[in-house]
């Protein structure tokens, strides 16, 4: 593979105005089992007493049942996953009649709270009425039975699949009388128990309701009406916190991994707003330590080149954050262009112009590195290889269990240690 070549079909950021601009390097993206099937799965595991019924070729069917035996939260072999495979006949004829006839046999075997129905690409195509068939179950059995469509071929990833999952739990939510609480809606790794965002608000007396998908009963998604405001941790719980605010008159506020100082702070002061209560006065001190960190890591990291890859945090606002430390981005691999992140991109742009790809191409960049000659690796790559090439790898999956001030210190630590590491790395070769 030409390595010159591969740079030149690649766009630079400021030449991209959607991701469909955004070319992969490769034509294989998020090969496998990286579907919104697996999404969906990955959503409703988290939902203890929530049963899931697949509809799908047996292969679908088979990769995801292999991913609940191993999940242990899903129960094994007998556990909350189910299927429908269907034949040649369901293809032709349609499906409606066997899903019925399993569905009948799940209630009676499993006694669920609630059942997700989902589809997959083959469903998707012969057409066949799911939400009809999931509101005439719901009626039938008096539970929660929510359609979640993932059809793969309309996307690229499995983030659709999460998100459909969530939204759908709109559909188990009654109205109730504010009790003050709050929901987190989005925090899909990591303990939210762990966080300075969670000590903030339990020291302000403020309970913690539904957890979605990250640990929840189907009673704390009947319930979730009842909050005072929705946190939103995470893009994909964006459309349930906007359909909740129309259908019950629930605000929320955008709390994501966020890195610098003033981002975080202006989300504690909203949130606090939303609630009615005071800031808490411990945050000042802790957005001083935040910002003090960050002055003392702008003098290691002024001049350090990067390729970014896939992290925890916001990929425009973390790259914002750091071109504006003075480090110097070379490559952003990316899977959205969002109108939210439209300012984040203009303040990179003002300072740099990087090239920009799809994220999963950690195969086809082995042949970038010796042409750009990057510092740092921000994301999923093999540490050795990269070390043999004078690059450090920054490691940023341990800030699963953060949310808030703690973020910035995490974040300032790992590239200033990755930084010091790619120098002696290179002052290593030249010896």
């Amino acid at each position: 593979m030409d390595r010159n070549q591969l740079l030149m079909q690649m766009k630079h950021l400021g030449e991209v105005e959607s991701i469909k601009d955004v070319r992969p390097l490769t034509a294989a993206m998020f090969p496998g089992t990286h579907c919104p099937l697996m999404g969906a799965a990955m959503a409703v595991r988290g939902i203890s007493d929530a049963m899931m019924l697949i509809i799908g070729t047996d292969e679908c069917t088979y990769y995801t049942k292999h991913f609940s035996v191993h999940a242990e939260n899903f129960g094994g072999l007998n556990g909350r996953c189910v299927s429908v495979a269907l034949d040649g006949h369901g293809v032709t004829f349609g499906c409606v009649q066997k899903v019925t006839d399993a569905f009948a046999e799940m209630m009676a075997k499993y006694h669920p709270q609630a059942v997700f129905l989902v589809t997959t690409c083959v469903v998707e195509i012969i057409g066949d009425d799911i939400d009809a068939l999931a509101g005439s179950l719901s009626e039938r059995y008096g539970l929660p039975v929510m359609a979640v469509h993932t059809e793969h071929f309309k996307c690229e990833n499995h983030l659709p699949g999460v998100e459909r999952a969530m939204t759908a739990c709109l559909d188990a939510m009654r109205p109730q009388d504010c009790d003050g609480s709050v929901n987190l809606l989005g925090q899909r790794a990591g303990d939210f128990q762990e966080t300075e965002l969670c000590g903030v608000l339990t020291g302000a007396g403020v309970r913690i309701g539904l957890r979605l998908p990250c640990g929840c009963r189907v009673e704390d998604i009947r319930n979730a009406p009842a909050a005072k405001v929705n946190i939103v941790v995470d893009d994909t719980a964006l459309p349930l916190a906007r359909k909740m605010r129309q259908a019950f008159g629930t605000p929320y506020v955008l709390f994501d991994k966020y890195v610098a100082p003033a981002r975080i702070a202006a989300c504690y002061q909203t949130l606090f707003d939303a609630l009615e209560l005071p800031l808490p006065a411990r945050l000042e001190e802790l957005r001083a330590g935040a910002e003090a960190a960050c002055e003392q890591a702008r003098r290691e990291l002024r001049g350090v080149t990067y390729i970014y890859g896939n992290t925890p945090f916001r990929c425009y606002e973390f790259n914002r954050f750091m071109a504006e430390a003075g480090m110097i981005p070379q490559l952003i691999q990316t899977n959205a262009l969002k109108p939210e992140d439209e300012a984040d991109r203009a303040a990179i742009l003002a300072l740099y112009n990087p090239y920009v790809t799809k994220t999963a191409n950690i195969a086809p960049l082995q042949y970038v590195y010796d042409v750009l000659h990057p510092m740092l690796y921000l994301g999923h790559e093999y540490a050795g290889r990269l070390r043999a090439k004078g690059i450090a790898l920054v490691r940023t999956d341990g800030a699963g269990d953060m949310l808030g001030y703690e973020v910035t210190a995490f974040v300032v630590r790992a590239l200033c240690a990755a930084a010091r590491e790619a120098r002696a790395l290179r002052e290593g070769g030249a010896a």
